[in-house]
């Protein structure tokens, strides 16, 4: 998942070189931590936090088939 969404990110961004994720994994439950840089946390939010929501929709479709729930904080 980490690498998912920083591929994600990465195309969404300005500075993709200062784009990192971090992931933290428990028994059933995976967080995914991204963080970006001030100027672009808009660009990855998007407007009403529609970007957001389909970063997290894309992840959680690909996190079915491991039968884990994942979620995608941005920081």
């Amino acid at each position: 998942m980490k690498e998912l969404v920083e591929v994600i990110a990465k195309a969404l961004v300005d500075h993709p070189d200062e784009v990192v994720v971090t992931q933290k994994e428990e028994s059933r439950h995976i967080i995914v931590e991204l963080h970006v840089a001030a100027s672009d946390m808009g660009k990855v939010i998007g407007k009403q936090g529609r970007i957001a929501k389909a970063i997290r929709s894309v992840v959680k479709a690909a996190s079915s088939k491991e039968n884990k729930k994942v979620d995608v904080e941005i920081v």
